[in-house]
């Protein structure tokens, strides 16, 4: 298999831009979720239970434990995290000397630290992503970074030692559990709309947060959403298995399909950083070769394969070719795709039933894991063979010790995952080893491994729900909307929301209007707080000046205002009363005040100004460095064909691409001449 040291770099810096935009997008909503005064405080989450600090540590791995030895409170401690999590990811981003394993370390830890008190906010699938792609992150990244001369534009492994490519298949592992289960869910809800292969015509109206293709998408013809849902099924089910192909040009087929179907999400809608840092995953489908990381060997002659070499690639394109001709066989006989010529279309319809599927995710889940398995063997095998061509007995030892650990932590990770993977299929679950039981169950609260699925039922079949908070200085004239408790009773952080509405607190009337001026109860709070709920659909083609229509459904709150007996049994009932209010701390402390004088600084900017700030300011450096870097040296073409004459002639593609000692990451007694030009 090809080398893949620019995957790798490009996966880390992926990683580390989505903990930039985590951390910085968290930073701008501290004081409204987490404050003294926000929506749920995060003081009340971190409570001494008279343990010992490393058990405390252990049970609940949060660093926001130290905040009080700094002279923080927990919000405090949340903002300094967020910005030590921002500049680390910064300078990983922008320095290759910073994508080293602590710098990841740190920033893993930082983001599951705010994760433990982030409540609610920060219970969403793509948090338990950007945790665990950010841990294997800790494993790829190279202890050392060789320096840029050492660099083998051939795509060789010079310079490589021989664990890197296992933790990086590990990523490959987390794309293929991530879509797969992700395409699985879809069926096994039983969901009317993914069978009847309409979803998509409610997904782009009912989505959380809609974009303004969004509207065009969702007017395209019926048989169109209903062929994407197809292609997403395909996508999501019958692709990923080609993500562990021998032959190259499968896996990066695959790798285009993915990113085609995140590029068409982010799109049409808006999902914080999961879609991005599903594409940062994709990146453990790549190589060096695909990079142009071995353009240079384009300018030589190519000399002609021998037979086996021959024989190989017809193999491998005949193989290529079955694959194609299986996908295209299965997805027109399981989908029932029909060309209608007379109206231009192409009609689809499921012909398989829940039990039939059911049977086959029976069927193919085990060997899915034998799959990953063996691919994880093979790639042990790969760098057990890049070992023996270490030359020197200290880069030898040195390079075993690495190999063993690396290699031991990956058949670890592998193991973990296969516990949160098996969740899909409770039969498979049941008959898992044991061991991969019990070492889930130790490791579970650190967020390594995860289970997925997205949309797996569509919501909002009959319209898009939406929540419109109304106040009033008067509420005399809402007596007649009074109603018994709705189902907001499932969200108790709104009734705090509408606690901090009445008491005016401005942190949280931040989250809904940075520009506190056009608030309309900027002058003073509203007497009477409501909420209703709308049922929303997007506007007709014909309709011009606006994109939505909506109709009211029911009240969702009821009116209350300070001292209301619903509000106030509301609130003991979530726990919500603040019973133990904040110790007062001293402002003096040099750390606090700076938190405090960053926290004005920044303020009078809106979160989007902030954000586009930082991607434009990341862009123009990204482009100065492009610009002022060192550029690599190009020998001339005579030179070129002196240093092919002068190598050891060997059979192209043999140990020659493999036999390259690893870097020297502890010295040597032998040392390899090198010949100066």
């Amino acid at each position: 298999m090809a080398s893949s040291r620019l995957p790798r770099q490009l996966f880390l810096q992926g990683v580390a831009a989505v903990f930039l935009f985590a951390f910085a997008s968290l930073y701008t909503q501290i004081p409204g979720l987490y404050g003294t005064e926000g929506i749920l405080p995060a003081r009340r989450t971190l409570r001494p239970q008279g343990k010992g600090p490393w058990q405390q540590l252990w049970e609940t791995p949060t660093l926001l434990w130290e905040a009080p030895r700094l002279g923080l409170d927990t919000a405090q401690g949340l903002e300094l995290l967020s910005l030590v999590g921002t500049l680390l990811a910064l300078g990983a981003l922008l320095l290759r000397k910073l994508r080293h394993p602590l710098v990841y370390l740190l920033l893993w830890a930082a983001y599951l630290s705010v994760y433990q008190v982030g409540q609610v906010f920060l219970y969403f699938q793509w948090d338990s992503l950007l945790l665990e792609t950010g841990f294997l992150a800790v494993l790829v990244a190279p202890l050392r970074q060789p320096p840029h001369h050492k660099q083998q534009p051939q795509g060789g492994l010079a310079g490589a030692s021989p664990h890197e490519g296992l933790p990086f298949w590990l990523v490959r592992w987390l794309l293929f559990r991530l879509m797969f289960a992700s395409g699985v869910v879809k069926l096994t809800s039983r969901c009317p709309v993914w069978w009847g292969l309409t979803a998509l015509t409610y997904h782009y109206e009912t989505q959380c947060l809609p974009t303004p293709a969004s509207w065009f998408a969702h007017h395209l013809p019926v048989w169109l959403h209903k062929l994407s849902v197809v292609a997403t099924f395909l996508i999501e089910i019958a692709v990923p298995p080609l993500f562990f192909a021998p032959v190259r040009r499968l896996r990066l087929a695959a790798f285009y399909s993915q990113v085609l179907l995140q590029v068409l999400i982010i799109i049409t809608g808006n999902y914080n950083f999961f879609n991005l840092l599903t594409l940062v995953l994709t990146t453990a489908l790549l190589d060096d070769k695909h990079l142009a990381a071995e353009s240079g060997n384009s300018r030589r002659k190519k000399t002609p394969a021998s037979w086996p070499k021959a024989l190989l690639a017809l193999l491998a394109l005949l193989l290529e070719l079955t694959v194609y001709g299986l996908l295209a066989y299965g997805t027109v006989h399981y989908f029932g795709l029909e060309v209608d010529w007379e109206q231009y279309a192409v009609h689809s319809r499921t012909t398989f039933t829940f039990h039939q599927f059911s049977q086959w995710l029976k069927m193919v889940t085990l060997p899915t894991m034998w799959l990953g398995g063996a691919s994880l063997a093979w790639e042990l095998l790969a760098a057990f063979w890049r070992w023996t061509q270490v030359r020197g007995w200290l880069r030898k030892l040195c390079s075993a010790v690495q190999l063993s650990i690396f290699g031991t932590a990956t058949v670890a990770m592998f193991l973990v995952s296969l516990v949160p993977y098996s969740y899909m299929e409770p039969s498979t679950h049941g008959r898992l080893w044991t061991g991969a039981h019990r070492l889930f169950g130790a490791v579970e609260h650190l967020q390594l491994a995860n289970s997925y699925g997205l949309f797996r039922r569509m919501t909002g079949l009959g319209g898009r729900p939406e929540v419109v908070l109304e106040g009033s200085y008067d509420g005399h004239h809402w007596t007649m909307w009074f109603a018994a408790l709705g189902p907001h009773t499932h969200s108790p952080w709104f009734t705090s929301l509408v606690l901090c509405l009445l008491q005016g607190k401005e942190p949280v009337i931040r989250l809904i209007q940075n520009d506190v001026a056009r608030y309309p109860f900027h002058k003073q709070p509203p007497t009477y707080v409501r909420a209703q709920r709308y049922k929303y659909w997007f506007s007709q083609p014909g309709e011009q000046g606006q994109w939505w229509r909506r109709q009211w459904v029911e009240e969702f709150f009821p009116p209350v205002s300070l001292g209301d007996p619903t509000l106030d049994q509301l609130l003991r009932q979530f726990g919500l009363q603040n019973k133990s209010p904040p110790r007062a701390r001293s402002s003096s402390n040099t750390l606090t005040q700076a938190l405090h004088w960053l926290r004005k600084q920044l303020s009078p900017l809106e979160a989007p100004t902030l954000l586009w700030g930082l991607i434009l300011a990341v862009g123009a450096v990204r482009v100065m460095q492009s610009l002022l870097g060192p550029r690599p040296s190009r020998s001339s073409p005579p030179a070129r064909e002196e240093k092919h004459r002068l190598a050891p002639k060997k059979d192209p593609g043999a140990a020659a691409d493999h036999a390259a000692p690893a870097p020297n990451n502890c010295s040597s007694g032998s040392q390899t001449s090198r010949r100066k030009k």
